[in-house]
């Protein structure tokens, strides 16, 4: 499945007392390009309601290579892996737009539950025709 990418950019709040930004931020920012690349694929949380259910995260794993400050942009990139039964497997890699250096890559686990009960259920077909016909990588700034 073709790559999604989305800009963020960091801001003071976010930094650890080292200067950088804290380890668990990235969960974050991983977590709004996946939202935004579901809504740039016209899959709203709207829909997800009527479909009765979301995704949620169940597993990540996320290696620190370099690290951000204050004021950079970053260059958040994510596609899914593999969708099968509930469980979706998305990759994510963030640098600095001006450096091909990655400041972390991440691999996590998603999965389709039932809105009301929180059981995992089989991903939507509407789902996954989605996912499936990306023909296109975007930069949202």
């Amino acid at each position: 499945m073709q790559p999604f990418t989305t800009q963020i950019r960091v801001r003071h709040y976010e930094m650890d007392a080292l200067g950088h930004v804290n380890n668990a931020i990235y969960q974050n920012y991983l977590e709004q390009a996946a939202v935004e690349h579901s809504e740039h694929l016209g899959l709203t949380l709207e829909l997800y309601r009527k479909l009765g259910g979301i995704f949620v995260m169940r597993r990540i794993e996320i290696d620190y290579l370099r690290p951000a400050v204050a004021g950079d942009r970053l260059q958040v990139t994510t596609w899914l892996e593999e969708m099968r039964g509930s469980r979706a497997v998305r990759r994510y890699e963030i640098r600095k737009p001006d450096n091909d250096h990655l400041l972390v890559t991440a691999e996590a686990l998603w999965v389709w539950v039932d809105a009301t009960t929180m059981r995992p259920k089989a991903i939507p077909s509407v789902l996954l025709q989605a996912f499936l016909q990306n023909e296109q990588t975007d930069i949202a700034t």
